[in-house]
């Protein structure tokens, strides 16, 4: 018999604040929906999706300085 150990996402509080959204590769949203894989954004924050961001939805400060610098 073996054991192992499974390693759990850090969670982070509701009150610590507005929630922001992240840049992920598109083709993962999905799947990610669907099958609750983590994905992993451009800030190297990995999550599972569970909403879409709105317009005018905060955005990780760090995601969107990565994003427009590939634009450049």
């Amino acid at each position: 018999m073996s054991t192992e150990v499974l390693e759990r996402p850090e969670l982070k509080d509701a009150d610590t604040g507005p929630e922001m959204f992240h840049y992920v590769r598109k083709e993962k949203i999905a799947e990610s929906a669907v099958m609750g894989t983590f994905v992993v954004a451009l800030c190297g924050e990995t999550f599972p999706v569970t909403k879409a961001a709105k317009p005018g939805s905060p955005v990780c400060p760090k995601c969107k300085e990565i994003y427009d610098s590939y634009a450049e």
